[in-house]
């Protein structure tokens, strides 16, 4: 199935805040309703574990769980046929990954849909790798029963040219906790729509996310958490790293925390690392609060270049200035990639960012 139009559909211009940020040149015509996009289920599972299944449903039968105002979401909601469904069993402690591989290898305009359903009491780690090259934009929406733990990982290794949009919803049940990690490591631009909601007191999330972006990417990660409930509880540390005289990234987080949330415990971190004079970096931290019976709100966001002190250690015990530099920008990643608790996905990540720091001259 393809989708060439759609209703009710204003065409981003740039000027609205959502995209005010976002070269829309450059996202492959995914924001055009006169584009034709392509519907194509392209995740593949690898061993399924027990307690887990996967199945392709009909888009009727499993409409959205949550409101939008993207207008790419609106694209895609308009125009799958099919929705990949991931269903956790009620109780299930599911050890093993639940690994989705998706590789794409041709630049026509793909959309896709998929929905994540953990069981009460369930627990789970579900890990999403995305290579290759294409234009691909997604929905990804992830409900989590009563007292149900998620871990949610997102890898975009994508290549030179790819274009990747996408969001990514939770919706955490009471006393469920739902750990996210977006790792973005690769492609031409990449703008993701981390975003959570809670419907139950007690409920927790985490939203870690790294990124590294080198000459020319474009990589945009714009986070929403929506404390609607007594007594939920957020963090998210995102950290990035930039090279390149037109290495761009984009950091949105915001945080609204409405009338009825009282005792909400929320604390939002971003912080950017620049290698290069000419890379460049937004941050953006947003709090929003309807009440003033809370346990705690805050924000911080810095952006700066090496820690000199650290250099000045490392190179006072015999290590090479290029090599000290490495081996900061590793540790500033470390933080992150550590809480993976998965060896194979850590040692994948860090591979990667050896790769894009063999090419930076620092």
């Amino acid at each position: 199935m393809s989708l060439a139009t759609t209703t009710n559909y204003l065409t981003p211009t740039g000027r609205e805040e959502p995209w005010r940020f976002t070269p829309l040149n450059r996202i492959g015509g995914l924001h055009d309703p006169s584009v034709e996009l392509h519907d194509r289920i392209s995740l593949e599972p690898s061993d399924i574990p027990a307690g887990v299944t996967i199945t392709v449903e009909d888009a009727l039968a499993f409409p959205p769980l949550s409101a939008n105002e993207d207008q790419v979401v609106t694209r895609i909601r308009e125009g799958v046929s099919k929705v990949l469904v991931v269903t956790i069993a009620t109780n299930a402690e599911v050890a093993l990954p639940i690994f989705l591989v998706r590789t794409i290898l041709d630049m026509n305009p793909e959309i896709s849909r998929v929905q994540v359903k953990a069981g009460v009491n369930s627990h789970a780690t579900l890990v999403i790798s995305n290579s290759g090259d294409g234009i691909f934009a997604e929905e990804i929406e992830l409900n989590l029963a009563a007292g149900s733990n998620v871990r949610f990982i997102t890898l975009q290794e994508w290549g030179s040219k790819a274009v990747h949009v996408a969001r990514h919803h939770a919706i955490i049940a009471k006393d469920a906790t739902f750990t996210s990690f977006v790792v973005t490591v690769g492609g031409s631009l990449v703008r993701l729509l981390p975003t959570v909601e809670y419907t139950g007191p007690g409920s927790s999330a985490e939203l870690f996310g790294l990124y590294f972006a080198t000459d020319g990417q474009h990589l945009e990660h714009r986070v929403h958490v929506e404390h609607g409930v007594p007594g939920a509880k957020s963090r998210v540390n995102y950290k990035g790293a930039l090279n390149g005289d037109s290495a761009r990234t984009v950091w949105i987080g915001d945080v609204f925390i409405k009338a009825a949330a009282q005792g909400t415990d929320t604390y939002e971190l971003n912080r950017n690392l620049l290698l290069s004079d000419g890379a460049r970096a937004d941050s953006v931290p947003n709090l929003e609060i309807d009440t003033g019976d809370i346990v705690g709100a805050g924000h911080a966001s810095t952006t700066g270049r090496f820690d000199d002190e650290q250099l000045f250690y490392l190179m006072s015990r015999g290590i090479p200035s290029e090599e000290a530099r490495r081996l900061v920008i590793r540790g500033f990643f470390s933080e992150i990639v550590s809480k993976l608790n998965l060896d194979e996905v850590e040692e994948r990540i860090m591979a990667r960012i050896d790769n894009e720091l063999a090419t930076v001259k620092i």
